[in-house]
């Protein structure tokens, strides 16, 4: 912690006055014994202030979905990624210039509780929706990601939930500081009609970069 000293000056005047032949000076006070003299000191404390933090929340830790949209060739599973909170409390002065974030996602393979044979990630999907962005512009929802089942809504985006797949980014992560967002997801798993019955997990892990 510095300490920081303050000075202060006075400019005492000396008046003369000149007599024929002699200079008069004042006399200087003096303190009767047994006087008291105080002297009033204060200081200014500034709060302290905690470095701001990038992080990120999850409403809930589960999901459990449930069958939905099936058809004769694909059984569909549904389900809504609990909302997902990034908070920035720096300020701008505070992150790296040129920075941006991102949310990424990936998932494991289904396991079968009972030892059936797993459900590979690659049938689990999500479309990214932004629920609170700001003002900016700046913070954007992921593309969708379909499953190894649908045909591509763009160029190899058909893979699943296999590698770390945009929930969430912002493009510039100065602009967009001082506040926080969120965002969540339709999740879907799609399977071939004739998949063994049976209770199944998976573990979706949420990453935050910048």
């Amino acid at each position: 912690m510095n300490t920081y000293k303050r000075r202060q000056t006075l400019a005492v005047g000396v008046v003369g006055a000149v007599l024929t032949g002699a200079a008069v000076l004042p006399s200087p006070a003096l303190a009767e014994p047994g006087d008291d003299a105080s002297v009033r000191v204060t200081v200014d404390i500034d709060e302290i202030r905690e470095p701001g933090v990038l992080a990120l929340s999850i409403a809930g830790d589960a999901v459990a979905l449930s069958e939905d949209g099936s058809t004769l060739l694909v059984r569909q599973f549904v389900g809504t990624l609990p909302t997902v909170t990034v908070t920035d409390t720096r300020v701008a002065d505070e992150v790296p210039d040129g920075a941006n974030w991102a949310v990424l996602g990936s998932a494991t393979d289904f396991a079968g509780a009972a030892g059936q044979a797993p459900i590979t990630a690659d049938h689990f999907g999500w479309k990214p929706r932004l629920l609170d962005g700001g003002e900016t512009g700046l913070v954007t929802e992921g593309e969708e990601v379909v499953t190894s089942l649908d045909e591509p809504t763009q160029p190899g985006n058909n893979v699943g939930l296999v590698d770390q797949e945009l929930l969430v980014s912002a493009f510039d992560s100065e602009a967009v500081a001082s506040d926080s967002y969120s965002v969540n997801a339709d999740l879907y798993l799609r399977t071939p009609a004739e998949v063994t019955a049976g209770a199944y997990s998976s573990t979706l892990t949420l990453s935050l970069f910048e």
